[in-house]
Parts: structure tokens; C-alpha cells; sequence
């Protein structure tokens, strides 16, 4: 007999170092104290003393050992765990990979295993680790994560727990050496656990476990046969037709549920099962898209009882609220039938249901559409209507001895159904009628009369006529609900094709009317761009318009030579050559024409930024030069004036020592004036357009060096962790000198005197990231941006110390070169000055993949710091 399948209990956390193997032994001792068979299987402390502490008093398998190319490793013992045979075991690190030679590559499928016999598991897992959510860390830390677990298996969990902690918190951890060794903090703190980041892991285990809480929620409804509204939390479904109410009815939604905090908002359209759709797709396409904006979602049931698939909708997703238009409807129909706000009313139970008012009330409804069938269809049927049933009837008439009434019925019953096939109803009615006449006329005793002597004929005649007419109704019905369901189908792939184009951002023009001319068929497409002010004739005058694009043929020089035009708003006008497009067509070329406006404005907004950009970066230099000329020119030029007057002086006489001290001063401060008058006239030259910034592939090793020796006497209380292999930068050299040399003072200047300042950097999403950290006073969040304002010195009132524009003056040369320069707090008290430069293109390294110090956490214990 197989054993009872153990339970599964999962710790799941945001970030390593939130507390879920302490909770996870914590777990253990309460079991062991209230009698249960406990043993840990396997727990990684990663030498945290407080968390080492709760393995005393707890069994402990050993370990297996493993041997992988000359090192030995540890691992999970599940046979030991198995053959001990505990009630619970705890094994810590679900997602960890085994050392290759295992007999399951995951830990996870060891769990099951161990679960598979009958022995309950308490386990722990990171967000970052989930299948699913693999690429989405990536995107947000820059880091991949290599080892995974797949959703399903912690979805099957009997018990999910997230074990939660702020991400200041969690730094506040970090920064006391609770989580890392001290010799590693700054780093981690600089990568993985960036405020930012931690906050989106948060975010994100959150939502996963509220995802499994609603699934778990849904299965116990289900299993209790449960159809009422729980409102565990609000949800607003709003009912969109696709007619021009729509917009008002999605945001008077959308209000409805921004008053429930963490309410959802849920849009839905019910399309017939028969394909046949009155709702105007450029309508629905732009409802969609303000739903989606609106931080909701849009969905589409099919339903022949639209106030039935509303209901259903709503209960299904467990609304709490319905919004639906006021009806359309006229009068005199609402007389006979109730409406679909009335019926889902009486049908919603404990749904509210909110009637909203729209303009479009007192509109009615939109004209029903044309005929399905063509007119050709139509005169082929026409013309069978009248030859067919003649011609049988002469074929028939040698043989009116030998037949019986019921096979020449028969005969014109199939008449009747081949003109309904073609012609549809009123052609195969006709066909009926006559069909009629002439089996009474020539078939039915007495012949040759119109009268019927037996009362059986008479019953097989009306029986024929109105099976006729009821075939013919049928074969009517469907042919034009073949043809509009294909219409609608055509219609929603057209629409589903653009809706792609869009989400790709496929905005080109030309690739945008190509596919118009492609769908339709046409010969040309022309989109017109007025010139000049609106007049009422100039529709018909070229001289009015220009061609802003075209595909296809010769373009249509104004409106009124195209076959089908439309206007998208006073000054643009899509006009296409080829045919005349009908009334369903010219809904989804509204589309087009639509889409194409907003790809013309970006088109011209690229291009006005374009011609902006270099203007504003003329503006960053015209800046960060009238800067230096105020602030570092300052410096060098009075040390340089002090140090010659003193030598000119007749009232005191110098010993060799000084006047070499003095010529020394003088010296160093004219080079750093030549130096700096040097780069201004480069970044004067760059200003006026005769030369390029001259960013090089720059290696941070070599330049960080040499800004702490252009320090001074100071250069002694700046502590450098230059990471070996760290990608080379795309910068300009020498200015980004003078940016390290400005921020570094400016931490020296603001630190204790026993501090030192850290200047460090590390690789992460395309950038290195320069961090000059100090234990100053710091300065408060509010006050961050000001900093960088000229003239700006917080706190520090000393005139004679420059005038407060050495961060504004790095700033702006920092996003001169295309980088940033932002503050952070320093966890445990401080200012952190980050500098973040693009990396150059062709150093190429494994920081780049994020493989630094701090972004392997949450691996293995055989992988991770």
C-alpha cells in the first residue's frame, strides 16, 4: 500500500536575508514542541550566528558528499531522509541545483521524492526563482538567475507563506553585517539590493502569492458548488458594445473602482456565436486600449443571451460591481421586451449593477446592415424562381400516371431549396407559391383544375408549402450569417494585425499604408496634409494639399479624386484609389487612418527632438563652462597670485626652503589653470560646432588613480575598490577626471575626520556605476536636487570655499558625456554621489551579465557569496 503523500509548506521571500530559513527553523521547534517527529534534512545559515543558533535542539541528517572535478561538495541525503522516516523534514533552498552526478538534478525533485513517502516538507524559495518570472528579474536587477524552480511545483504547495520585510529594512540588515560578510556589503548594496530593486521583488511576491490566494479561493467556490459574490475585493466589470457610449462608460468604471484600494478593473464584450457583430471595430480597438490604460483589462465572450454572458462574466470573476449603459432602445420596443440593463438587473443577484447615462440614449439604435447576399445571388435565384418550376413541371408531365403526388412534391421541394441556396428567401418563397399552383393545377385530381378532391393531397400540399418556406428561411438565415461571420472574422484579423503593428511599434508610414493597400486590395494609398487654412471648396484644389506618404501608384493629389476618402481631423485627410469601399470596410480604414495620424506625430516628434538634442547639449556645455570659469578657475589663480606676491615682497626675506615651497605652489597651481583653461577652450570649440566630444573607450582603473592624487594633501583619506575586468567606459578622460575630482572632494569635505571616503564601481544594466561614498551628515531626500543648483551649498556658508557649483559643474559634464550623476543615502548614515556611464561598446565582459559582487544572491550555497 503506498503511502499518503506528504504536505508541502513553502517560505517564500523577496530577497535572500528576509528571514525565511529562520522562519523555517522557527517552524521546526514549534512542531518538535507540540510532539512532532522533526528532523532538518538540509539548512544554509550562510554564517548568520542568529540563524545557526535555532539548529541546536533539532535532528540533522547528515549530508551525502560529493566529489565534482576534484572538489567536494555537499548535498541533500534524500535516501537517509527517507529511510529515517521523520513526520516533517525541513530542507531549505527549493530552486538549488545539485552537484552534477546527483540522481536528481534539482533539489525540488528531491522534495518529491520525500513527499512521494508520505514524509511532510517545509521548505524555502525566493521570488527570483520562479520559472516564470526568470526573464522579469532579469529585466529589473540585471542579474540571471540560473537556478529556477517551475511554477507548478510551488502552485501545488499545500501552504505558501511569504515572509516580507521592507527593503530599507532589509538594507538596514545588510549594513550591520546580518546578511553578508562586511568585506562585501558595499557591493551588494551597490547591485542586487538596490532600494529599487528590492522594491520590485517585493512588489512581485506579493502579487504571486495574491494570485495563488485568488486561485485557492476559486477551488474552494468550486468544490462548495459556491456561484454568490464574495467581495474579498473590489472587482468593476463595465459592459462595452463598441458603439460611441463606450469611453463614458469605461471611465465612469474606472472612477468606481479608483475609490477600493487595489480594486480591479475588468472591460468585456459579448460577441454572438454566430459571428454576426454590430460593434464598430475602431471603437472597440480604441475602447480596449483605454481600458489597458487605464490599468485594466479587456476581454470578449461569446454569448447568444448577452444578459446571461454578462451575468456569468461577472460571477465567474467574482465582480462585486457591474457597469452598463442606459439602454438604446426605443419606446415602443421596450414596450414589448425588456432591455439588457433591465434582464441583467433581475439576473445579477449580489452584483450591484450601475445604469450609466450616455448622450447616445435618446439616438436609438444604428441601422441594421445590408442584405448579406449579392445582387448577382439575388437575379440568378430570381431568374430560377421563375424557370425552374415550369421546366420540371413539362419534365414531369409524361410521366403523371406513373408517379405519385408525394415523389412530384418531393421533386419541387428540392426546386425550392436549390433557389434558396442561391437567391435566398423571397426567391425561394416565390418558387413555393408557384410550385404550388402548378402540382394543384396539373398533378392533383381533378387535373388540369385549381381545386383538390381528396383532403390527404390538400395536407401534402400545405405541408410542402410551408416546409418550403421554412427551408427557405433557414437556408436564408444561414447563408447571410456565413457571409457576416466571415466579414466580422476578416474584419477582426485586419484589426488583430494592426493591433500587432501597434504594440511592435511598427509606426513607419510607408509600412503602415502598405498594409492598407495589401488588405484592401487597393491600388493606391495616399495620406494628405492640408496647406494653408481650411476654405470650403479646397477639397477639389491640389494646390490645397501636399503628400505627406504614399503606397501604391500615382498618388491622389486632393480628396475629391479618390474613391473613398477619410477625413481624420481638419488638416489630414486618408484618401485611397482602387474601389469604392462599403460601410463595414470603412470602419476598419478609420482604423488605419487613425493609427496613421498618431505615427505622423511621432514621426515629427523624433524629428523636433532630434533638432532639439543638439541645442540642449549645447545648452549642458554653455553650462558646465560658465561653471568652471566661476568656480575652478578660482582656486589655482589665487594660490598662484598669493604665492608670487609673497616672493615679490621686499619686507620679508625667504629661506631657500620657503621660496622652493612657494615656486612649487605657483607651479602646480599655473598647471592645473593650463589644464583646465585647455579643456574649457575644447568644450568652447565642441559648443560652437568645430569639435566633437572626444569620448574613448576610458578604463576606470586608470582614472580614478589619478583624480585622488589631484586631491592634494587630502588624497590620504580616499579608499579606492577598483574591481579587476570592470568594462572600460565611453567617456571623455579628462572631464571625467574633473568629475571624480569635484565629488571626491566634496565627500571628503563633508566626512568626519577619522572617516574615509570609498570610492568603488561596479557594472549593471549597460552602465558602470561609479559610487564615492562618504559617513558625512548626509543630506535629507528633499533636498537631493538641489545640490546640483548653482550657487547651492548645503549647510556650508564658508565664502571662501568656492560658490557651491563643483556638483552643479559634474552634473552637467556627466550628462554631457551621456551618463548621470544622482545621490543616494548611505545605509548607516551618509551621502553616496553615483556616477553611471554608458559601457563602451567593444569591452565586453562578464559584469556586463551582472556576475559581480552582490548579484549572485539568492543562489545555491555552493554558487553564491
Amino acid at each position: 500500500m503506498n503511502p499518503v503523500r506528504g504536505r508541502l509548506r513553502i517560505y517564500l521571500g523577496a530577497a535572500p536575508g528576509v528571514g525565511k530559513t529562520f522562519a523555517m527553523l522557527g517552524e521546526g521547534h514549534r512542531r518538535r514542541e507540540r510532539g512532532t517527529d522533526v528532523v532538518v534534512g538540509f539548512a544554509e545559515t550562510h554564517g548568520r550566528r542568529r540563524t545557526a543558533d535555532l539548529l541546536e535542539g533539532l535532528e540533522t541528517v547528515p549530508r551525502r558528499t560529493v566529489v565534482y572535478r576534484g572538489a567536494s561538495f555537499t548535498e541533500l541525503d534524500t535516501d537517509a531522509v527517507i529511510a529515517r522516516a521523520p513526520k516533517l523534514a525541513l530542507i531549505d533552498e527549493l530552486a538549488h541545483t545539485n552537484v552534477p552526478g546527483s540522481r536528481n538534478a534539482k533539489r525540488w525533485q528531491d522534495v518529491e521524492e520525500i513527499l512521494d513517502a508520505g514524509i511532510d516538507v517545509v521548505s524555502t524559495v525566493n521570488i527570483q526563482h520562479l520559472e516564470s518570472l526568470n526573464d522579469v528579474v532579469r529585466q529589473i536587477t540585471g542579474v540571471p538567475q540560473r537556478e529556477t524552480v517551475p511554477d507548478e511545483v510551488v502552485r501545488r504547495a499545500d501552504q505558501v507563506e511569504i515572509v516580507d520585510m521592507a527593503p530599507e529594512a532589509l538594507r538596514r540588515r545588510m549594513a550591520h553585517g546580518n546578511i553578508y560578510p562586511p568585506e562585501k556589503i558595499d557591493a551588494a548594496l551597490s547591485n542586487y539590493f538596490r532600494v529599487g530593486n528590492l522594491t520590485a521583488l517585493r512588489e512581485l511576491a506579493l502579487l504571486w502569492v495574491a494570485g495563488k490566494v485568488d486561485e485557492q479561493l476559486d477551488s474552494y467556490r468550486a468544490a462548495h458548488g459556491i456561484s454568490g459574490t464574495w467581495e474579498a475585493r473590489e472587482r468593476v466589470v463595465v459592459a462595452v458594445t463598441g458603439g460611441p457610449e463606450g469611453d463614458t462608460l469605461i471611465r465612469r468604471a474606472a472612477r468606481i473602482a479608483a475609490r477600493s484600494k487595489g480594486a480591479d478593473l475588468l472591460a468585456v464584450h459579448v460577441t454572438r456565436s454566430d459571428g454576426l457583430n454590430g460593434a464598430d471595430p475602431a471603437n472597440l480597438l480604441r475602447q480596449r486600449t483605454l481600458v489597458e490604460s487605464l490599468g485594466g483589462t479587456y476581454h470578449q465572450v461569446i454569448g447568444d443571451d448577452i444578459p446571461h454572458a454578462l451575468v456569468d462574466f461577472a460571477r465567474g470573476v467574482n465582480a462585486t460591481q457591474l457597469v452598463l449603459g442606459a439602454s438604446r432602445r426605443g419606446r415602443i420596443a421596450s414596450l414589448f421586451a425588456r432591455g439588457v440593463g433591465a434582464t441583467t438587473t433581475v439576473l445579477s443577484g449580489a452584483i450591484d449593477v450601475h445604469m450609466v447615462t450616455h448622450p447616445e440614449v435618446s439616438k436609438g439604435r444604428r441601422p441594421m446592415r445590408r442584405a448579406a447576399l449579392t445582387g448577382t445571388r439575388r437575379i440568378i435565384g430570381w431568374a430560377m424562381a421563375v424557370l425552374i418550376p415550369p421546366l420540371l413541371t413539362g419534365a414531369l408531365l409524361p410521366f403523371r400516371g406513373e408517379l405519385a403526388l408525394p415523389s412530384e412534391i418531393l421533386l419541387f421541394l428540392f426546386t425550392v431549396v436549390c433557389v434558396a441556396l442561391v437567391g435566398g428567401m423571397w426567391p425561394a418563397v416565390t418558387a413555393a407559391v408557384a410550385g404550388f399552383l402548378l402540382l394543384n393545377y396539373f398533378f392533383t385530381p381533378p387535373v388540369n383544375q385549381f381545386t383538390i378532391s381528396q383532403p390527404e393531397n390538400l395536407l401534402a400540399l400545405g405541408v410542402y408549402i410551408l416546409v418550403a418556406v421554412m427551408v427557405s428561411a433557414v437556408v436564408d438565415l444561414a447563408a447571410r450569417r456565413t457571409r457576416e461571420s466571415a466579414r466580422a472574422s476578416a474584419d477582426a484579423e485586419v484589426l488583430s494585425t494592426l493591433a500587432g503593428h501597434v504594440l511592435r511599434g511598427e509606426a513607419a508610414l510607408p509600412s503602415l499604408l502598405a498594409r492598407l493597400r495589401e488588405t484592401f486590395g487597393l491600388s493606391s494609398v495616399t495620406l494628405l496634409e492640408r496647406v494653408g487654412d481650411p476654405s470650403p471648396d479646397d477639397y477639389s484644389e491640389p494646390e490645397a494639399w501636399r503628400v505627406v506618404a504614399i503606397a501604391g501608384a500615382a498618388p491622389c493629389t486632393a480628396p475629391s479624386v479618390a474613391d473613398t476618402d477619410v477625413t481624420i481631423d481638419e488638416d489630414l485627410v486618408l484618401a485611397v484609389n482602387g474601389r469604392l469601399l462599403d460601410a463595414s470596410d470603412r470602419r476598419v480604414l478609420e482604423a488605419f487612418a487613425a493609427e496613421a495620424a498618431i505615427a505622423l506625430r511621432q514621426e515629427r516628434l523624433r524629428e523636433a527632438a532630434e533638432q532639439a538634442r543638439p541645442l540642449a547639449e549645447a545648452d549642458k556645455m554653455r553650462t558646465a563652462l560658465l561653471a568652471a570659469v566661476s568656480h575652478d578657475l578660482r582656486t589655482p589663480l589665487a594660490s598662484a597670485k598669493a604665492a608670487v606676491e609673497s616672493l615679490r615682497s621686499t619686507e620679508v626675506t625667504w629661506s631657500e626652503e620657503d621660496r622652493g615651497e612657494l615656486l612649487a605652489t605657483a607651479d602646480e597651481s599655473l598647471a592645473k589653470l593650463d589644464r583646465l583653461v585647455a579643456n574649457l577652450l575644447d568644450m568652447s570649440r565642441l559648443q560652437a560646432g568645430v569639435l566633437g566630444l572626444s569620448s574613448e573607450p576610458t578604463a576606470m582603473s586608470e582614472i580614478v588613480p589619478l583624480a585622488i592624487d589631484d586631491l592634494g594633501p587630502v588624497r590620504d583619506r580616499v579608499e579606492r575598490d577598483i574591481p579587476a575586468g570592470l568594462p572600460e567606459v565611453d567617456a571623455d578622460p579628462a572631464l571625467l577626471e574633473r568629475i571624480l575630482v569635484n565629488v571626491m572632494g566634496n565627500a571628503v569635505r563633508y566626512s568626519p575626520p577619522d572617516a574615509r571616503v570609498l570610492v568603488t564601481a561596479s557594472a549593471h544594466g549597460g552602465q558602470v556605476e561609479i559610487r564615492v561614498i562618504d559617513r558625512g551628515p548626509g543630506i535629507p531626500p528633499e533636498d537631493h536636487d538641489r545640490v546640483f543648483m548653482p550657487f547651492q551649498r548645503m549647510g556650508d556658508r564658508d565664502n571662501h570655499t568656492g560658490v557651491g557649483l563643483g556638483l552643479a559643474l559634474s552634473r552637467g559634464l556627466a550628462e554631457a558625456m551621456g551618463g548621470t550623476l544622482v545621490p543616494e543615502e548611505t545605509p548607516g548614515g551618509g551621502l553616496t554621489m553615483v556616477i553611471g556611464l554608458p559601457i563602451a561598446r567593444r569591452a565586453v565582459t562578464p559584469l556586463e551579465e551582472g556576475a559581480f559582487i552582490g548579484d549572485t544572491a539568492g543562489d545555491n550555497a555552493n554558487s553564491h557569496l
